[in-house]
């Protein structure tokens, strides 16, 4: 949104953007952005408040009465807003095989459940980059430079670490809704990276591959962005 209004300013259109990330307008230099600290995705703050949510409007439209001609404005809204979201109540099947990793071993166990959920829906999501029997592989990829494995020599399947990322959250989403029946889109982010082998190893293997060097759009965008 940073560079567009960029794009849409040069064209004599003035803009003012809604911020979830201060150090993303900072870094691009909107002519005008508002700082919401509000959980990513809710730019307008809470939902279904709509007098609120008139309030972050009103409060972004007002930036429309300044200049930008000498620099960049950037005003914090008055108000936080907490995530509320908690990790959905799934269970996780037993370890099995404890001679494989962890997130492995996991990745396995979830198979009956998500085998359950493809036959119901008769789709599923998984299959950008890589199949459901090619997750535990992706995950013992991820386990090993977790381990210390520098990254650059480690094969990861399907290579696009973002199309491979959207692969193993839906196997994992798709098996849990299977098992809980109905919960929302936050709720199993936050039980993902939160609760599940698979997802903390996916944090300590994006973590790795920062610190080994790894170019930003190869590690940044294994997580959303506010994890």
């Amino acid at each position: 949104m940073s560079v567009l209004a960029h794009v849409i300013e040069a064209a004599g259109i003035s803009t003012v953007v809604l911020a979830s990330m201060r150090p993303v307008v900072e870094k691009m230099r909107p002519p005008r952005s508002l700082y919401c600290e509000f959980p990513l995705g809710r730019p307008l703050g809470i939902p279904g408040d709509a007098e609120f949510q008139h309030r972050v409007l009103t409060e972004a439209f007002s930036l429309l009465d300044t200049t930008a001609d000498h620099g960049p404005i950037i005003r914090d809204f008055d108000e936080v807003v907490e995530s509320d979201e908690q990790p959905v109540a799934c269970a996780l099947p037993p370890r099995f095989d404890p001679n494989l990793p962890a997130c492995v071993d996991e990745a396995r166990g979830l198979r009956n459940a998500y085998d359950r959920a493809v036959a119901k829906r008769g789709h599923t999501d998984v299959g950008r980059a890589v199949d459901a029997d090619t997750i535990p592989e992706v995950l013992a990829a991820f386990h090993r430079i977790a381990s210390g494995d520098d990254w650059k020599t480690v094969a990861i399947p399907g290579k696009n670490t973002v199309a491979v990322m959207h692969d193993i959250r839906a196997y994992y989403e798709e098996a849990a809704l299977e098992l809980v029946g109905t919960a929302g889109a936050r709720s199993l982010e936050a039980w993902f990276f939160e609760a599940t082998e698979a997802g903390k190893t996916t944090l300590a293997a994006r973590q790795a591959i920062k610190d080994g060097g790894g170019p930003f759009p190869f590690w940044f965008y294994m997580a959303p962005g506010h994890r």
